[in-house]
């Protein structure tokens, strides 16, 4: 399925200071261009700082390029429903990272003006204002679907009974979103809270996506055929904001475990149902080895039934320890509402078993796809601590693209290092970056001459150029002000480039 080239990232843990005094928790990982990895912690107000000073330039292209022209004229109706708060439920943690993610993208010197954390809220919520505000026929909304295989589906692979989910984000190909792929690691310092990320667009501060370090991963789907509509007031929890605090909060059911029960916990919390209909799709790798336990779809609405929780129990014409959705009525109502893609699984999946990562990878690619719209696709496997991670490029759906694959357990530590498996082969990486005084460059994949290295600032200026330059060599940068610089790498195949924070 996949060819893996493995590159150690070396990435110096800093604590940056902003040009106002503030400390930036956090560091980018990886940024290949169209997916930036980052990495955050701290409380809820310094890692939203962080990811707004870090991240300035792409969620102010985010938001200016996608959200503003999504609702158009009607972006201070998005703004009311937000700031009135009896339409949604938002957590006062949530706020205080908002303001933390504008306060950053402030210091970092982007043009912040009329962009309030209100706006950050609205971005958040953008599926839920799409609803409650009348404006399906105007934002479109995602499709995606999802593959969950563990217990007596994958014994006799590598995984040996352990769960493994795929997922599809079909979503709108808009170049703003094409190049704002990201993935977002948290390592909170709340006491009640645990590691997780996101994986989504950049200032994303919920969750479409996303997955912990005990094991949970949650996905969001759109629920498309159910009939209803929300009403005023009711408070409801915006949908990617309980994915997040599901994934997020240290056991919300208070059992003690770390299971799919944790989600229906948060997401029954929402007690008048959802602003749209939604579907979740939930995989975790218990220590027990029940199926109620592994696996969950949830498919809600604001109107009832308002929670509907689907397991394998449930005749959903998928054999065995399976368990699939995509955007219809399944167990809500009865309905068995099996579209194309649905059936298509049907027919590929066979007795459904003998389903290790490279049947739900190839099984979903092949027979749940849907051309032109594939802008994500991920694989989790929690207890291999694999995900895998393709996004749209080249007009090519995100399923057939080469992946770059992370072990999780690095990813949500807070070290020196990070080993990404990076299977996209021309890309350099430059170490340590944010700098201060000095960085090198590696490029593992080439063995290339470097001709000249060339950084320009935030306005195209050429503002150095060096000649002698050698992979691994230091290149001392201690001239440059603080922030943010393009780095074209001149060489015998041609020119690469990459971005560099100086603080």
């Amino acid at each position: 399925m996949m060819r893996n080239i493995r590159i150690l990232l070396a990435i110096s843990l800093f604590s940056m200071g902003s040009a106002f005094g503030q400390t930036t928790n956090g560091e980018i990982l990886l940024d290949t261009g169209n997916l930036t990895v980052i990495r955050l912690h701290g409380t809820h107000s310094e890692r939203g700082y962080a990811y707004g000073y870090l991240m300035a330039d792409k969620i102010i292209d985010m938001y200016t390029g996608y959200i503003l022209p999504q609702f158009g004229s009607y972006i201070s109706l998005a703004q009311t429903l937000i700031a009135q708060g009896t339409h949604f439920n938002i957590h006062q943690e949530y706020v205080d990272e908002a303001i933390g993610v504008v306060n950053g993208m402030a210091d970092a010197g982007a043009d912040t003006t009329g962009i309030s954390y209100i706006d950050m809220l609205v971005a958040n919520c953008l599926l839920d204002i799409r609803s409650m505000g009348g404006l399906k026929h105007k934002i479109s909304g995602p499709g995606c679907s999802s593959l969950v295989d563990w217990g007596d589906a994958t014994v006799g692979t590598s995984l040996s009974g352990s769960p493994v989910v795929a997922r599809h984000l079909d979503w709108s190909t808009n170049a703003v979103l094409v190049r704002n792929n990201v993935i977002v690691v948290h390592i909170p310092s709340e006491a009640d809270e645990q590691p997780w990320l996101l994986i989504g667009y950049a200032g994303q501060m919920s969750a479409l996506s996303g997955l912990n370090s005990s094991g949970l991963s949650v996905f969001q789907h759109q629920l498309s055929d159910f009939i209803g509509s929300p009403v005023s007031n009711m408070g409801y929890i915006p949908i990617w904001f309980c994915i997040r605090e599901a994934l997020e909060k240290k056991d919300p059911n208070g059992d003690g475990n770390s299971d799919v029960l944790d989600v229906k916990h948060v997401v029954s919390q929402s007690v008048n149902g959802f602003a749209d209909g939604y579907i979740l799709v939930a995989c975790a790798n218990p220590d027990s080895v029940a199926d109620s336990l592994t696996a969950l779809v949830a498919e809600l609405a604001p109107v009832a039934p308002v929670h509907t929780f689907r397991g394998n129990e449930f005749p959903d014409s998928i054999p065995g320890d399976n368990l699939y959705a995509a955007n219809y009525e399944i167990k809500r109502n009865n309905h068995y509402h099996f579209c194309s893609r649905y059936n298509n699984v049907i027919g590929a999946i066979g007795s459904g078993v003998l389903l290790g990562i490279h049947e739900n990878w190839t099984l979903m690619r092949d027979y749940s796809s849907q051309s032109g719209v594939n802008v994500q696709f991920m694989q989790y496997a929690p207890a291999e601590k694999m995900l895998a991670v393709s996004v749209y490029k080249n007009y090519t759906n995100a399923c057939l693209q080469q992946p770059s694959t992370f072990d999780t357990d690095t990813l949500f530590e807070i070290s020196t290092e990070i080993k990404v498996q990076q299977l996209n082969t021309g890309e350099i990486i430059i170490h340590p970056n944010p700098a201060s005084d000095f960085f090198s460059l590696k490029n593992l994949t080439e063995n290339t001459t470097i001709h000249a290295l060339r950084i320009y600032d935030q306005q195209g200026r050429e503002v150095a150029v060096f000649t002698d330059v050698l992979w691994g060599k230091r290149i001392n940068i201690d001239f440059l002000p603080k922030g943010k610089y393009i780095i074209v790498v001149e060489t015998d195949s041609g020119k690469m480039t990459g971005k560099l924070v100086v603080y």
